[in-house]
């Protein structure tokens, strides 16, 4: 059996385990270093750009279904970052605000994604970056139905 060496893996392929890679390496910082999920991050994300908001209309925003939403508001209202609070003209509706602590986190987040810091020396290079994310934009906005190999994928 011929072992396969990471310089012979097709690039759609590889494509794909750095994704795979670089996710799990941004769920460890998001939880390390500022005590979230990517969906307790996405829900702070949505409540600063969009400020109170009822619950559903947050879950909209963060493409989970309300039942899901009120498990990632339980972990965030209990690290003191949202507050429920009751609607005054319907009783029934919860909305979601951001406290104090909750802004404060994601000025911190916000901070450290318009650092930029590069995540290899190859993006470093501004005129290497400028390839790596012409390819990427590509690839993310690429028709699934346009541009298909005979045989399937590519990677």
């Amino acid at each position: 059996m011929k072992l396969v060496q990471l310089g012979d893996v097709p690039l759609g392929r590889l494509l794909v385990v750095a994704g795979h890679l670089t996710g799990q390496r941004w769920n460890r910082y998001l939880a390390d270093e500022h005590g979230l999920t990517q969906a307790g991050m996405v829900t702070l994300m949505a409540l600063a750009e969009h400020g109170e908001l009822p619950h559903r209309a947050v879950a909209e925003l963060c493409f989970v279904r309300p039942a899901t939403l009120t498990g990632i508001v339980d972990t965030l209202e209990r690290d003191g970052l949202v507050q429920r609070r009751r609607d005054g003209a319907d009783r029934r509706s919860i909305k979601l605000t951001l406290t104090p602590a909750g802004r404060d986190r994601v000025a911190a987040l916000t901070a450290m994604i318009r650092a930029r810091r590069p995540l290899t020396s190859v993006d470093a290079d501004p005129a290497k970056a400028a390839v790596i994310r012409q390819f990427l934009l590509e690839v993310i906005g690429q028709d699934e139905s346009a541009g298909k190999p005979e045989g399937g994928p590519t990677c």
